[in-house]
């Protein structure tokens, strides 16, 4: 087996399956056919991994953001109360137009709780272990084009701009066809990575927008990107329009600088092997990272025992995805 053809099998394994992709597209254009029809909504759009074509499997939720008209709610966007109103707003509006048992528009949420930032509407039996949500976040366009949403535990609204990302995101697939897939990969292999508590997979993706090529192969793609992002975690992750702060503030930085290191070692070794011509090799040692959703060929039995020779333990072990 080829080293491309390796790592079209390891994208098969991480990539969503189309019926489900399908499923959670539709399930995110009723709300926003829904909710498009009320008066005082200006405009909706889907956020989230799944418009960036990100989203690993299985698909769990959709986000989307109903953009209301600010003449309809003067008061929303000031300090107080307002926050937790706009949240209230929408789940009103969710309730009537998609409630199972009354909804005008669809029977599609069992319950809609609002939370911090969106209201959280359940599909499925809460209390599933898989139970699919719809996240809907109420927001107000600023004359920048940028949002204000709101934060209702600290009872304000402070600015975001989710379409920033969808953009830079839809830019790099443009000028190399490898990125969105690969940032796929690189979600699915932190669930593996050696640190301490969990890594959001919003943090690979902007690393990868800052550490990932635009052009090359997909080996010489992950060699530069676990090279770059093992200097670049160190200088902290944050939000890539420059609104929101940081991304994960409780994130391990040194475990996961050493974990991209430790895989920087082993890609440059694999790309050294495939250029000598050791196919095998290389194949082993990126499996090494990815662990066995990666194909390679088993290792060979040692000459003087006739059993498979001992291996170091790999840096990354392989975990079944969350």
């Amino acid at each position: 087996m080829g080293i491309n053809d390796a790592f079209d099998q390891l994208q098969a394994e991480v990539n969503a399956d189309i019926d489900q992709v399908k499923l959670a597209r539709e399930r995110r254009d009723t709300f926003k056919k829904a909710m498009s029809g009320e008066e005082d909504v200006l405009e909706t759009f889907g956020s989230g991994s799944l418009s960036r074509s990100t989203q690993l499997k299985p698909i769990h939720d959709v986000d989307i953001v109903v953009v209301y008209h600010a003449a309809a709610h003067p008061d929303w966007g000031a300090p107080g109360d307002s926050a937790g109103e706009a949240l209230d707003h929408a789940g009103d509006q969710i309730h009537r137009l998609l409630g199972q048992t009354y909804g005008t528009v669809a029977q599609e949420v069992r319950l809609a709780v609002p939370r911090n930032h969106a209201v959280k509407c359940f599909l499925d039996d809460k209390d599933e272990e898989e139970a699919f949500t719809v996240d809907v976040m109420p927001a107000l366009r600023q004359s920048d084009g940028t949002l204000l949403i709101p934060e209702k535990l600290n009872r304000c609204w402070v600015p975001a701009d989710p379409e920033y990302l969808i953009r830079k995101v839809a830019e790099h697939q443009g000028a190399w066809e490898h990125f969105r897939p690969l940032v796929r990969v690189l979600k699915d292999w932190r669930h593996s990575a050696p640190v301490q508590g969990r890594i959001k997979s919003l943090v690979v993706e902007v690393l990868a927008l800052e550490c990932m090529p635009k052009e090359g192969s997909r080996a010489e793609g992950l060699k530069t990107f676990f090279t770059a992002a093992a200097a670049r975690v160190n200088e902290g992750v944050s939000d890539p329009a420059g609104l929101c702060g940081e991304v994960q503030p409780d994130l391990d930085y040194d475990g996961l600088s050493d974990a991209f290191a430790d895989a920087a070692d082993l890609a440059e070794r694999a790309c050294a092997a495939a250029a000598a011509s050791d196919t095998d090799g290389a194949l082993r040692l990126w499996q090494d990272i990815f662990g066995d959703g990666f194909p390679a060929p088993a290792k060979p039995a040692s000459k003087i025992t006739g059993t498979p020779a001992l291996v170091a333990p790999r840096p990354i072990k392989d975990a079944p995805q969350g």
